[in-house]
């Protein structure tokens, strides 16, 4: 039989190279949590390195998610009991609204396609106190918003709709940043969202 030989003392570990490897880790961990994980997950950056690598945004994003769902989960039961007393209209498609001879052309145009679930971000690069006329238009559906914006460290809402088959207006950097809008499909069907802009931008993209 074969016996393996028994390390010497000297070979292992001693308590205070365990102790400091332990705090190491420990402190390699702490240092995730905070610049990663709080910041990815639940939008909280206490020290600003989450919004450097646009992990905060992301956090931020899924933290309205999940308040959506549950105010969706919340309403439910209301609006069954509401379906069951009478038949509610459903949403129907909104036509694009006929331009005026008069009014400027727009100046950019963007549609995306929404399944049940899904969500979709287009932003505006603008500097502060720039000003964007915008008009979108839900085909197919309704679908909830929020109107925001973010740069240099700084976060913004604007408006946030719920069920909503479009909108316009003009939208105002507060500062220099990325502003515009996110959309989630929470109807049955697919919905085509058009997006148009015209006004004092430097860029439009979808971020999302």
């Amino acid at each position: 039989m074969y016996n393996a030989n028994t390390p010497l003392s000297a070979d292992l570990p001693s308590s205070r190279q365990l102790l400091r490897s332990t705090l190491l880790a420990a402190i390699a961990a702490a240092v995730l949590l905070i610049t990663v994980v709080l910041p990815a997950e639940y939008g909280i950056d206490p020290t600003g390195v989450g919004r450097t690598l646009r992990l905060t945004e992301m956090g931020e994003i899924k933290q309205q998610l999940a308040a959506e769902a549950e105010s969706d989960a919340a309403a439910a039961p209301m609006a069954q009991a509401t379906s069951n007393a009478a038949p509610t209209a459903v949403p129907q498609a909104a036509a694009p609204a006929v331009e005026a001879a008069t009014t400027a052309p727009w100046r950019d145009e963007m549609s995306v396609t929404l399944t049940p679930g899904e969500g979709a971000e287009i932003k505006l690069r603008m500097q502060a106190g720039d000003k964007a006329d915008f008009r979108w238009v839900v085909q197919g559906g309704a679908v909830n918003f929020d109107t925001h914006g973010d740069g240099g460290g700084r976060s913004i809402s604007y408006e946030k709709g719920r069920g909503v088959a479009e909108d316009e207006g003009e939208l105002v950097a507060a500062f220099t940043g990325n502003h515009g809008w996110y959309w989630r499909n929470r109807g049955q069907a697919d919905v085509t969202l058009v997006l148009r802009t015209r006004g004092t931008y430097s860029d439009i993209k979808r971020a999302i």
